[in-house]
């Protein structure tokens, strides 16, 4: 971990530098793997489970079978949280859902916005050393309460050619269309072009290495929409004398060990807390099975001592990221505040874990800086908006008139000859 203490803020910009991958030779890859999707379909698939998921499989569609047999294969204990995320999720989600309102804008002039699903959508879940059955609540819940008419999902099988059954007993649970034994780019490539057995697709959502974060920016060359650009899994903790050193540590170390690229940020405007934090760090560490990740992406990272809460606000908006725990006393006061992050997590409390699995918000958020410019998933994601207008010979009679000036300034006379015929043709009648 690297440590600064009072850093001058003209340093700020490269302490929010995150890790640095090379895209070139990636993208080179993902493209040939394109490119043998589109020309192979299913057969480039099941090569790709043997060469890369070292995986025989003979068909890559999951049968109703498998899907029936995965609810006796997890444990009640496990039926029953995810039953209980699932119902926090759904309550959340569906309250985004609002009303449609009309607005006379001028006076015979209505327009209104009404939501309309996106039809087919994609749904990529990893499946490798951290199965991610709860990505499926956070991706499936929404799309169904949106009325995705398709939800087709992709991850990687195992080496005997199976699926987790969490996530197969969770893509049931959530009305999952269709599921495919297939990971990596070529997962992606599948649902951009579609193969035999894999319908394409119009949006894909979902993380994943840097080969999928890769796909998903490939497929947007062939109209394919995704939900945001992406990157390592990141939190940003600010603490204060209130903090707790075990609860920030444990919140730190819950980002690190999604991979070793992720990178973890700790703020602290307390010396005590700071150098308490380091060391229930470097004891927590020990104990953890992921041990080798974690100790990765600590390299990446950055523990901070700063004089003010508004001070690390500022670093923090500089810095945007996924997830921002605000470990302080007085969080009420920072709330508006604080302009770019993807989640925010607000006293001792609020474990980043909860908003990960159970709390109700999505946990598919902006990453590498993108809470900039993006939000994260939600019900909007799985819509497209669609705007509408009624014009009254009364409002094209009050509004006609500034659109005939506007057009000709544009010498779209055309433009302007669509409103002129209109209006003459009711001043010949009468």
């Amino acid at each position: 971990m690297q440590i600064s203490k009072h850093p001058e803020k003209n340093t700020w910009s490269e302490l929010i530098k995150r890790p640095i991958i090379k895209r070139e030779k990636i993208t080179e890859i993902v493209a040939e793997i394109f490119n043998n999707v589109k020309e192979n379909g299913d057969q480039a698939l099941i090569d790709f489970n043997k060469k890369f998921d070292r995986a025989e499989v003979k068909n890559i569609n999951v049968s109703l079978e498998e899907i029936e047999n995965a609810e006796s294969l997890i444990s009640d204990e496990l039926k029953s949280a995810i039953q209980r995320a699932k119902e926090n999720i759904t309550k959340f989600h569906a309250s985004q859902n609002i009303e449609i309102e009309k607005i006379e804008t001028t006076k015979g002039v209505i327009c209104w916005r009404e939501n309309r699903a996106i039809e087919k959508i994609g749904i990529y879940i990893p499946g490798g050393t951290a199965p991610l059955f709860s990505t499926v609540l956070m991706l499936a819940i929404p799309a169904k309460l949106a009325g995705c008419k398709e939800i087709i999902l992709c991850t990687p099988p195992d080496k005997n050619g199976n699926i987790n059954p969490a996530i197969l007993y969770t893509a049931k649970l959530c009305g999952v269309t269709k599921i495919f034994k297939t990971g990596g780019s070529q997962a992606i490539a599948a649902m951009t072009f579609g193969t035999e057995s894999v319908p394409c697709v119009y949006k894909i959502f979902g993380p994943g290495n840097q080969f999928v974060v890769a796909a998903k920016e490939y497929a947007q060359n062939f109209g394919v929409s995704i939900d945001m650009p992406a990157g390592p899994s990141e939190v940003l903790v600010i603490a204060d004398e209130k903090a707790v050193p075990a609860f920030c540590s444990a919140d730190l170390l819950s980002q690190a060990e999604h991979g070793s690229d992720s990178q973890v940020i700790f703020i602290s405007t307390d010396v005590k807390i700071f150098n308490e934090t380091i060391k229930e760090i470097e004891k927590q560490v020990i104990e953890l099975p992921r041990n080798e990740y974690v100790q990765e992406s600590l390299k990446n990272s950055y523990f901070i001592l700063l004089e003010t809460i508004d001070e690390a606000i500022e670093f923090s908006n500089l810095y945007a990221p996924e997830h921002l725990i605000l470990a302080v006393e007085d969080f009420e006061n920072s709330i508006s505040k604080i302009q770019n992050a993807g989640s925010v997590f607000l006293g001792n409390y609020s474990c980043e874990s909860a908003g990960d699995y159970a709390s109700g918000t999505n946990h598919t958020l902006p990453t590498n800086g993108f809470a900039k410019n993006y939000s994260g998933v939600s019900l909007d994601s799985f819509v497209k908006k669609i705007t509408f207008q009624h014009l009254s010979k009364e409002g094209l009679q009050n509004l006609g008139k500034t659109i005939e000036i506007m057009a000709e300034a544009e010498g779209l006379f055309a433009h302007k000859n669509a409103v002129s015929i209109r209006l003459n043709q009711d001043n010949e009648r009468i």
